[in-house]
């Protein structure tokens, strides 16, 4: 076991210098692997401390197998199984062992999931929240118009700062995953949210003076760099206050810059570039989207599809 502790402290260095991950998916793996080491302890597959990592597939799939008994969904088994084929890819190059026995195992077939999207109305409802005018109300205006006119990830907007924004061109730098930089167009209103917010965001600083601090476009009442929780209670909280009913994450503000673009005649390609999806079939399932909500307005007012009227 312990040798086993030693090649994932191995692997998430490697992920971290060499294929440059971002922290999440990082830390998403480690704990599958250590998941992983608490099952093949648990199953008796480690006799010893220096016991060798197990390369026998259905040693794989026994854990997957207890993975299912536990009911996960498929696309969080997928995600392991992604952690132990890149964990055994590492230790093949290292030399450490002879075969992958995660490539061996047959993913499962995920479920294929619609995504939230924010009808235009609800959007303008969320857009028109009656945020506060001080240092923190205009921060939160600037962030929700941000998502929106951007389609950025959670992670890309905290990690913004001032020196990403060029507000000349209406430009801003994200750095995505990977830490894959892009560029991405934003709106003029979301700029000048994000300029009235620059303008007291010194009143968030309150004698501050660590670096990161300094530099983060987004900061807490505590003058540090906004984290993903702290953005994730400002989108719930004006998501309550919108009277929108339901709930929305700040991802499902992403699916709805993607599925307004498409909606209004953007190509995939294009949208695929704002996003920064590495594959096109990734941005493709704006189009069910599109597609489901084409399908709810033929039923409403379609004489002969039984919602409109005769």
């Amino acid at each position: 076991m312990v040798f086993f502790e030693q090649a994932i402290g191995g692997f998430g260095r490697y992920m971290k210098v060499e294929r440059n991950l971002s922290p999440r998916t990082s830390e998403a793996y480690l704990n599958d692997l250590q998941q992983f080491g608490v099952f093949l302890e648990k199953s008796k597959f480690f006799v010893d401390n220096e016991a060798a990592i197990p390369t026998d597939p259905q040693v794989i799939r026994s854990f997957l197998a207890s993975l299912y008994r536990e009911e996960l969904r498929k696309v969080t088994v997928s995600r392991k199984v992604a952690a132990l084929r890149s964990f055994y890819r590492y230790l093949l190059r290292e030399g450490l062992v002879t075969v992958n026995p995660a490539e061996l195992v047959q993913l499962p077939r995920c479920e294929k999931y619609i995504p939230v999207v924010l009808m235009p109305d609800e959007m303008l409802a969320l857009l028109h929240v009656d945020f506060k005018e001080d240092a923190a109300g205009l921060r939160d205006r600037a962030m929700i118009e941000l998502f929106y006119s951007a389609g950025i990830r959670l992670s890309e907007l905290t990690g913004l700062n001032i020196a990403d924004l060029r507000f000349q061109e209406g430009l801003v730098k994200v750095r995505g995953k990977g830490r894959k930089e892009r560029i991405v167009p934003a709106g003029r209103p979301a700029l000048l949210a994000i300029e009235a917010y620059l303008k007291k965001r010194r009143e968030l600083r309150k004698g501050e003076t660590d670096g990161d601090g300094e530099e983060a476009l987004f900061l807490s009442t505590r003058g540090k760099r906004m984290n993903s929780r702290g953005v994730s209670r400002v989108v719930e909280q004006a998501v309550r206050l919108s009277g929108i009913g339901r709930k929305i994450s700040p991802h499902a503000l992403r699916h709805t810059f993607a599925t307004h673009l498409l909606d209004a005649g953007a190509d995939l390609r294009s949208i695929q570039e704002m996003l920064g999806h590495k594959s096109l079939s990734t941005t493709q399932k704006y189009t069910s989207v599109s597609v489901s909500r084409l399908m709810e307005i033929y039923d409403r007012a379609h004489p002969r599809a039984g919602g409109g009227k005769s």
